[in-house]
């Protein structure tokens, strides 16, 4: 049902997991865990995969926190379940026990960020576009403001698309080159022409060094080859299927 990172699992104070597809209750193409309240799987069952997720996580079903994400660079402050509509963001970080912060993914990065001796956690949503504006810095300094100190953070990468399955075309290296220069190792030559393979996962693990973090793991686990853990954005529309679950990636301190 999930994977967990020894650099995380190692924290007496911390709970977390990388939740895969498997152990739900949705059918057809959401099979069977998906926690995407954004797709268009029947609400109940999302709801009921979600429950079983705040569950392994021992935390009240409505403690099991997500943001609108908008591939954007903001991180906001959580405190508790939200009164009103999610707000729009792609990272959370809390020093507050009980609460979840669950990433919702499906090839982007979901990267999970804590400082244990500060007690003070984060989570981000990590694709090439919030990777490129500053999502990780600004995870990185929310954190801060609570109190948790940059040399002291773990950070881990969960299941995200990788190099050999991301093809990408003129329009993106373009943009990759100008938006973020001096990283174009990350640029592989596909068999395409004019076409390049990106390595997302490599770049998120650059930007984390770079911040200046105590240590990062990669888990080096690719959601568009291995379809019996994960969903995939890229394999379905590969295969021009309607919709696409929508994995969990979550963190929580303890009481």
């Amino acid at each position: 049902m999930f994977i967990q990172a020894p650099a995380l699992s190692s924290q007496s104070n911390i709970r977390h997991a990388f939740f895969t597809r498997e152990g739900g209750v949705s059918e057809g193409i959401y099979a069977s865990l998906n926690g995407g309240v954004g797709s268009s799987d029947d609400p109940e069952k999302v709801q009921e995969n979600r429950r079983r997720m705040a569950e392994a996580l021992s935390v009240a079903p409505d403690a099991l926190i997500s943001v609108y994400q908008v591939h954007s660079p903001d991180a906001v402050i959580v405190e508790g379940p939200w009164k009103t509509e999610r707000p729009k963001a792609d990272a959370m970080v809390t020093s507050v026990p009980g609460l979840a912060l669950g990433i919702t993914t499906a090839d982007c990065g979901p990267v999970l960020f804590a400082d244990a001796q500060a007690r003070v956690i984060g989570a981000a949503h990590a694709g090439w576009r919030g990777a490129v504006t500053g999502v990780l810095e600004s995870t990185i300094a929310a954190m801060e403001r609570l109190g948790a100190r940059r040399e002291s953070i773990v950070a881990v990468l969960g299941p995200t698309i990788s190099q050999k399955a991301y093809e990408v075309g003129p329009d993106f290296i373009e943009r990759f080159s100008k938006e973020a220069p001096g990283h174009e190792r990350f640029l592989r030559e596909a068999e395409r022409p004019g076409h390049a393979m990106f390595d997302l996962p490599g770049f998120i693990g650059a930007r984390l060094e770079a911040a200046g973090i105590g240590a990062f793991t990669d888990l080096g686990l690719c959601t568009y080859s291995d379809e019996e853990r994960f969903f995939s954005y890229r394999r379905t529309t590969h295969r021009q299927e309607p919709d696409y679950g929508r994995l969990i990636s979550a963190i929580a301190l303890t009481p």
